[in-house]
């Protein structure tokens, strides 16, 4: 066998072995999170010793040894960085946060990712995956499979798993807010009148743009069991329905993270309601969704396929789309034309116009 032949097979064997071991570096990361790693850390101000961060943790007979190789994994995968001194004794490492990582771990921050890593590492959303393979071969969802009901059924009986999970879509929402405030600036600017909100929640993000944007008139606008659940909001109305029936009439409407939790026949029923509520020749749709590219290099394109298939394993008929997918669905659904707008995060704005 060559040289180059052999390197090269020792590569792609190199890469399936980072495949079947990719799992780890999520546990890992849970691990840290559950001990409160990088709260321990920032508490001090600066790079600490592994001793200090043992006393950190609640734990009487904590295995100082299990830690550190914990915390060399995470080291490698840049969640931490390790600083050595010299010391009387030796060298002693210090372990410190990240400039660009870190901050999306501490608890309680504006920018937090840490309830939506502890629900996607959860062992109730996990096990799904095994049933990956029956997705394929019969459809369905893996959740399902597994646990006889889809998600929003189980997080409806069980009032823990559904504070989880709410509060990991809440982080992730408040991490997109900015992002689409900034990116869209001119466009929320140029609403002359009202926006509806669909599937808007308790309306957190509409109350962001109304706020940014005091000139427009604001619905937030969603099912009744999540409206009697919404606080009050300046400049914001709060209104139930069901978006497959009715939507409420605007200048604008808004649906970010909505449609693809659906399949192309209800998008467009969605759709379809979008047009009859707004005025054919000035109303425009806001669409907030990932934009798949598959064959891309950009920093979240790998996330969305993996999103993807997410969405498999919880969502019957969700998926992620990708620009030709979005352009025929947006067709069927009575939009003839839209422009894909970038911003600086995991989602695009897809803004679209019936006439």
């Amino acid at each position: 066998m060559e040289l180059t032949t052999m390197e090269a097979m020792i590569q792609g064997q190199a890469k399936l072995w980072g495949n079947i071991f990719a799992f780890t570096d999520s546990m890992a990361l849970r691990c840290a999170l559950e001990l409160g790693i990088v709260d321990i850390i920032h508490s001090h101000g600066g790079p600490i010793t592994l001793s200090q961060i043992a006393a950190g943790i609640d734990s009487p007979s904590l295995n100082v040894n299990n830690l550190a190789r914990v915390m060399r994994l995470l080291v490698r995968k840049d969640i931490f960085t390790t600083h050595h001194q010299p010391s009387d004794s030796g060298e002693i490492t210090l372990y410190g946060l990240t400039a660009h990582t870190s901050r999306w771990l501490m608890q309680g921050s504006e920018f937090s990712l840490v309830p939506f890593i502890l629900m996607q590492s959860h062992p109730g959303l996990m096990t799904s995956w095994f049933s990956l393979s029956q997705c394929v071969k019969e459809g369905g969802t893996g959740f399902s499979k597994v646990h006889g009901c889809e998600v929003i059924d189980f997080a409806h009986n069980n009032p823990k798993f559904n504070q989880m999970f709410n509060d990991a879509m809440a982080c992730t929402a408040k991490l997109v807010a900015g992002p689409i405030l900034w990116g869209y600036r001119e466009g929320f600017g140029s609403i002359n009148g009202s926006l509806v909100d669909v599937g808007g929640g308790t309306g957190e993000m509409v109350a962001k743009i109304v706020k940014a944007h005091p000139h427009i008139k604001a619905i937030n606008f969603d099912l009744p069991h999540v409206i009697t659940t919404a606080p009050m909001h300046q400049g914001v109305s709060h209104v139930e329905g069901n978006m497959f029936e009715a939507i409420p009439n605007a200048d604008a409407i808004l649906l970010k993270r909505v449609l693809h939790g659906f399949s192309d026949e209800d998008c467009i029923k969605i759709l379809k309601n979008c047009v009859k509520a707004i005025p054919k020749k000035t109303g425009k749709i806001i669409i907030v969704e990932h934009v798949l590219e598959p064959n891309g290099n950009g920093p979240f394109d790998e996330t969305g396929l993996a999103f993807d298939l997410i969405m498999m394993t919880i969502a019957p008929s969700g998926k992620e789309r990708t620009e030709l997918d979005w352009k025929k669905l947006l067709k069927g659904g009575g939009f003839p034309h839209h422009k894909i707008i970038k911003i600086p995060a995991f989602l695009s704005i897809i803004e679209a116009h019936p006439a």
